[in-house]
């Protein structure tokens, strides 16, 4: 009881702190504003009058003010970053017909990896701690016994992929293929001639004088360096608007060999695309659901063992997969860090960023074995969207930055119900927020990506206006069902 009754008080302490920091411009101004007010009530007529003379007006004079006035207020208007708008976003949702679940992934792994009971064992072992359900789905080609990806195949899945994810955006937005101004296309381990951003084209019949873009290469953090580049674009492109094209295609690039750090993906990735419409149209506020307020870039390919954590490589029987170092988790900690120091004084409280200035001091110059403040983001934010890229990514995080249960529930039914769907899961998780009704007015998202390279990316919207559950979106027809438990193993 005593150390409840401790706890308590502390939490109020804390509380009343961050009041007082955060709020100590009101605190400091407000009283003297009433002095000021109750002294001119304390003058009379003739006073105020004497007062009023005494201050020496001419024309010169007022009209040079204006004009300072009219030139400061003109040079901040013109010179202030145009403000970026999500307009609206739509999550590609697979068909049943290619759900794969365990039984079917098991029955595959033990026919292509007969070879090696160990694999097998291995492949077993990671399904019961991967996080993922029942209802992931693979392309078509995946499901072949034995696989045979080719060419076409893939192509066949990014047009699947992609174009119905197009099609969802225009039918929610209303918005014409013509009136298209800016196009961007990221999908990592796919890289075909044509291109995919002019695969969109052809089958949109975009403008001949289009902005588009295709990002090839990037990871899983590829969606958000999208929105950097289209943040940018729209910076000196006035009356524009945006759109992003986020996926990763699977069917060429399924590992058939028997390295187990090459075989990690496999078990992880899945389908997944999403289409992203930004504004930067005065008149496209009112619509908007989201405003573009930070995005934070943080590239560690500088460091050698960053640089090859993740890598596409032929192991030695010249099978081409994924290659996940045994470093991969410590690496993302450092990134992370490193985009938590940058991102930080942007957007957390003043009372948070005195903790962690006085902390700092403290162990610089007293002890250095004090523990490291870590900031409360919760100050921050309302809700937070991490990269679903496994279960050891979203528990690794949600430690680091000291998350409840709650805070990280979008990202871990996001990894159940759909699996790592790379670059595009980020937005699979807003909208798991979106369809639980939780995404009110004034709301700030705070999402997150890892990529190869390493890089860690950040991106920080706030909601415009309380957004309704869909009707329509991958959550539709199971949100009523989420959350589930997933237990930490799952006996198959």
């Amino acid at each position: 009881m005593p150390e409840f009754t401790r706890s308590l008080k502390l939490k109020y302490v804390k509380l009343g702190y961050q009041y007082l920091v955060n709020h100590f411009l009101s605190f400091f101004l407000v009283p003297i504003i009433a002095a000021l007010f109750l002294q001119l009530l304390h003058l009379g007529p003739d006073e105020l009058f004497t007062l009023w003379k005494s201050l020496h007006f001419d024309l010169i004079y007022l009209i040079c003010s204006s004009f300072l006035i009219v030139y400061i207020a003109t040079f901040y208007l013109m010179s202030r970053p145009r403000t970026v708008y999500l307009i609206d976003y739509a999550c590609f949702k697979p068909p049943s017909s290619l759900r794969a679940p365990f039984s079917t992934c098991i029955e595959h792994g033990r026919i292509i990896l007969n070879h090696s009971p160990k694999l097998i064992q291995f492949q077993l072992k990671i399904y019961e701690r991967s996080g993922l359900g029942e209802e992931t789905c693979l392309p078509p080609a995946v499901h072949y016994l034995p696989p045979n990806p080719n060419m076409a195949d893939a192509r066949a899945e990014a047009e699947m992929v992609i174009f119905s994810a197009m099609d969802s955006l225009l039918k929610q937005t209303g918005l014409k293929p013509k009136d298209i101004d800016i196009l961007i296309v990221n999908c990592s381990l796919f890289s075909p001639t044509p291109s995919l951003s002019a695969m969109v084209v052809n089958k949109y019949k975009l403008r001949s004088n289009i902005k588009s873009f295709n990002l090839s290469g990037m990871g899983c953090s590829a969606g958000l360096i999208s929105i950097s580049l289209a943040r940018d674009l729209l910076q000196v492109h006035p009356n524009s608007n945006a759109v992003i094209v986020s996926t990763e295609i699977l069917t060429p690039n399924s590992y058939v060999g028997s390295q187990r750090s090459m075989l990690l993906p496999n078990f992880l990735f899945r389908m997944g695309g999403a289409a992203i419409l930004l504004s930067n149209r005065r008149s496209d506020r009112r619509r908007a659901k989201y405003r573009l307020l930070h995005v934070v870039r943080t590239h560690k390919g500088a460091e050698d063992k960053a640089y090859r954590c993740v890598q596409q490589e032929e192991d030695p029987e010249g099978h081409v997969g994924i290659s996940l170092s045994i470093d991969l988790m410590v690496i993302a900690g450092e990134a992370l860090k490193s985009n938590i120091t940058t991102i930080g004084p942007l957007v957390l409280p003043a009372s948070e960023q005195l903790l962690f200035l006085f902390t700092l001091i403290g162990r610089k110059i007293f002890n250095r074995k004090w523990k490291p403040y870590v900031p409360d983001f919760k100050q921050a934010f309302e809700h937070f969207c991490i990269h679903a890229g496994g279960r050891a990514v979203i528990d690794e995080l949600q430690k680091s930055l000291q998350l409840s249960a709650e805070d990280v529930e979008a990202s871990r039914m996001t990894l159940h119900r759909f699996g790592n769907t790379s670059s595009s899961s980020l937005w699979y998780e807003m909208g798991y927020i979106e369809a639980k009704g939780r995404m009110k007015k004034g709301d700030r998202v705070w999402q997150i990506g890892f990529g190869s390279g390493f890089k860690c990316n950040s991106a920080v919207w706030k909601c415009n206006r309380t957004i309704k559950p869909p009707t329509e979106g991958p959550w539709s027809d199971c949100i009523d069902r989420y959350p589930v438990h997933i237990p930490e193993v799952i006996k198959l």
